[in-house]
């Protein structure tokens, strides 16, 4: 009888049983799991860019009034029509503005935003359950 040093001498107890056989692999991953993957960059940046968008939108309008309200009063104060002063109708106009920022808003998150967040999911949803029949 040969002595074999990767086996552990069955008399020892405080040896550590052998280790199990790796587990056979299924088939290779054609992608990297959705963790490692770019889609979720390319998602925060178009988010980002849609924020700042509309924010920038609705917010640069109202910078700009409230500075020509300071700084240029006499602008402000000049009138468009007869008893329509400039400061008057920039201010009716931050709605309409506010509204076109909503709506640039609206339309980046179905144009490109959803269709991202969409795909995502859907591709999260593949590696759960290759996940889970992996298992």
């Amino acid at each position: 009888m040969s002595y074999d040093p990767s086996q552990p001498y069955s008399t020892y107890p405080w040896q550590p049983p052998p280790a199990p056989p790796e587990p056979a692999t299924r088939h290779p991953r054609h992608r990297s799991p959705l963790g490692h993957h770019s889609d979720l960059r390319i998602l925060r940046s178009a988010y980002r860019w849609q924020r700042r968008t509309a924010t920038l939108t609705a917010l640069g309008y109202f910078t700009l009034f409230l500075v020509l309200s300071a700084y240029a009063p006499s602008f402000m104060a000049s009138s468009v029509t007869d008893g329509l002063p400039t400061g008057l109708l920039l201010a009716l106009l931050q709605l309409p503005v506010t509204w076109v920022a909503i709506a640039v808003y609206e339309h980046t998150a179905r144009r490109y935003v959803d269709p991202l967040a969409d795909r995502i999911r859907k591709q999260s949803e593949v590696d759960a359950r290759r996940g889970a029949d992996a298992r």
